[in-house]
C-alpha cells in the first residue's frame, strides 16, 4: 500500500469524510459527509448516524480505521479521509488459507495466451 501523506484542506471550515462499512463480505454502505474543520474520527461516526442505526452491541464490535489502519474516536479528519468501520475477524486469514488449501487443493494459474507485453 502506498504511504499516502495527509494534508489538510486547504480551504478552512469544511471537511470532505467518507464512512464505509460493510455488514457482510461484499456488502458495504457509504455515507459522504462533510464535516467542520478539525473533526474527529467519532465526530463523523455521530455525524453519520450508523452509530444510532446499529445500536451499542454491534458498535462494540466493531474498529475504526483510517486508510484500513486502525485509528481511535479521537484522530483528527483531513479532507478526503476514508473512515471505515472494521467488522472482527472470524477466522485468522492463514487459518482461512490452509482451510481452502485442504478444500480445493493447489490449483495452478491459468496460462496466459497472449503474450507479455
Amino acid at each position: 500500500m502506498a504511504n499516502v501523506e495527509r494534508q489538510p484542506q486547504d480551504l478552512p471550515g469544511q471537511l470532505s469524510v467518507e464512512l464505509i462499512y460493510a455488514p457482510a463480505p461484499h456488502v458495504f454502505e457509504t455515507v459522504l459527509l462533510c464535516l467542520p474543520a478539525g473533526a474527529s474520527a467519532g465526530d463523523a461516526l455521530r455525524a453519520s448516524g450508523l452509530g444510532l442505526r446499529l445500536g451499542v452491541e454491534v458498535l462494540d464490535r466493531l474498529r475504526l480505521g483510517l486508510w484500513g489502519r486502525l485509528c481511535g474516536p479521537a484522530e483528527p479528519l483531513f479532507d478526503g479521509d476514508r473512515l471505515e468501520l472494521l467488522r472482527p475477524l472470524l477466522i485468522d486469514p492463514m487459518e482461512a488459507r490452509r482451510q481452502r488449501l485442504r478444500r480445493d487443493g493447489l490449483r495452478k494459474a491459468p496460462r496466459r495466451t497472449t503474450p507479455r507485453g
